[in-house]
C-alpha cells in the first residue's frame, strides 16, 4: 500500500466514512447491507493501523482514528434508534451514555498517563496508553453484528452491552485514580529528596 502513496490517514478517513453509510441504512433496516459496512469499516481501521506501524505512527493519525471511531460507534446506535424509535429509542440512549462513561475514562486516563509518563511496554506502537476493560472495541464490533443479525432484540442486547459498559467505566475509573495518585505521590516524593 504504502509504494502506491495510500496514507494510514486516509484509510481511516475512508473506513469513516464506509462506517457512517450504515447509519441511513440501518435507519431503514437494511440491516444486512449495515452490516457489511460495518465490517467494511472495522477492516479499514485495521488496515490504517498496520500500516501507520509499517511506516511512521503519527500523534496525529491516533487522534484522528480514536475520534472517529468513536462518533462511528454512537452513529450505529443512532441507526437502530432511528430505525424504530418507540422501540428502540430508550435503549439507545442507555447505551449512548454507557458509551460516554467508557470512552471519557479511556480518553481521560490516556491524557493523564502521558502526562505523568505511565506507559505500558506491551502496546509500544499504540499512540496513546490507556486502561484496558471488560468492553472494548472486540466486544463492541461483536455487538453491532449481533444488533444486525438480531434487530428485533436491539433494546435488550443494548441494556445488556450498557451494563457492561458502566462497569468498565466503573472500573477504569477507580484504577485510573488510584493509578494517577500513585503516580503522583511517586512524583511529590521524587521531588521532596
Amino acid at each position: 500500500m504504502k509504494h502506491h502513496g495510500i496514507k494510514p490517514d486516509q484509510i481511516t478517513i475512508t473506513g469513516f466514512l464506509v462506517g457512517i453509510i450504515s447509519i441511513p441504512l440501518l435507519a431503514f433496516e437494511y440491516y444486512s447491507l449495515a452490516l457489511l459496512l460495518i465490517l467494511g469499516n472495522r477492516i479499514l481501521d485495521g488496515l490504517d493501523g498496520a500500516l501507520a506501524r509499517l511506516s511512521s505512527p503519527s500523534d496525529a493519525g491516533g487522534f484522528l482514528d480514536i475520534t472517529l471511531d468513536f462518533i462511528f460507534y454512537s452513529g450505529v446506535v443512532l441507526g437502530f434508534a432511528l430505525a424504530s424509535p418507540a422501540k428502540n429509542a430508550l435503549a439507545a440512549c442507555v447505551l449512548l451514555f454507557s458509551f460516554m462513561g467508557t470512552g471519557a475514562s479511556f480518553l481521560a486516563y490516556a491524557i493523564m498517563a502521558e502526562k505523568h509518563q505511565l506507559s505500558d511496554p506491551n502496546f509500544k506502537h499504540k499512540s496513546l496508553y490507556y486502561l484496558s476493560g471488560l468492553a472494548e472495541g472486540t466486544e463492541t464490533i461483536m455487538l453491532f453484528i449481533l444488533f444486525c443479525l438480531l434487530p428485533d432484540y436491539f433494546p435488550q442486547l443494548a441494556l445488556m452491552f450498557a451494563a457492561i459498559c458502566m462497569l468498565t467505566a466503573a472500573i477504569r475509573v477507580w484504577s485510573g485514580y488510584h493509578s494517577i495518585s500513585l503516580a503522583e505521590k511517586e512524583k511529590h516524593q521524587d521531588s521532596a529528596t
